[in-house]
């Protein structure tokens, strides 16, 4: 496909203390291997819907990145609900305190919640059907033809991978043991194993 490739340099942090302060709780709790997957997710996300003319709030596309995975953390894990509700509620009580609305904390949860879908409407919901598709690639290798392959290599260049692909499946397995009607217990048995360990992003 045609690509406009944009400057990575280009795709920084939007310059807000939400931000500032999701990547220091993304640094203090995630692995290295998911701090890097969440930044990936977000410039993957970034870069297609500026490719695509996809309009989307580069700030809560940000946070809602870095928190997408939080719930997988021990510290923040749930045993009752989906981690994908449970980093939703995570990052509605962050927006709470970075003084966010009520209605932009609801949306940021929202967009953490849909990442999980097959499939969300870029006219309802841009943010979530950015990071959908760009946490799809990241972790099963989904929409590989989104980038030219030189662009592909230097985001894994500046941001390396560090085993993500065992981690994660790592992750997925704990969550579906113990919740057997969650999300991952789902992916796991339409075979996102093989797809993680078969993602061409770690060839």
């Amino acid at each position: 496909m045609d690509f406009d490739e944009p400057n990575l340099d280009d795709l920084k942090t939007p310059d807000t203390p939400a931000c500032a302060a999701a990547l220091e709780v993304a640094t203090a709790y995630c692995s290295p291997a998911i701090l890097n997957h969440c930044v990936r997710a977000y410039i993957w996300a970034a870069a297609h819907g500026t490719a695509h003319g996809i309009p989307y709030d580069p700030e809560l596309l940000y946070v809602a990145a870095m928190l997408h995975d939080i719930a997988l953390m021990p510290e923040f894990d749930s045993h009752t609900v989906g981690f994908e509700q449970a980093g939703g509620h995570v990052a509605w009580v962050f927006a709470a305190g970075a003084g966010w609305p009520v209605a932009r904390r609801r949306q940021l949860a929202e967009v953490i919640v849909a990442h999980m879908l097959d499939d969300v409407d870029v006219h309802r919901d841009p943010e979530g059907h950015l990071l959908e598709r760009s946490t799809s690639l990241d972790i099963s290798g989904r929409h590989m033809d989104d980038f030219p392959a030189a662009f592909t290599a230097e985001v894994l260049g500046r941001h390396p991978r560090l085993g993500i692909a065992e981690e994660f499946l790592a992750c997925f397995r704990d969550q579906a043991a113990r919740k057997p009607d969650s999300s991952p217990a789902a992916a796991l048995r339409n075979d996102i194993a093989g797809r993680i360990l078969t993602n061409p992003l770690d060839s």
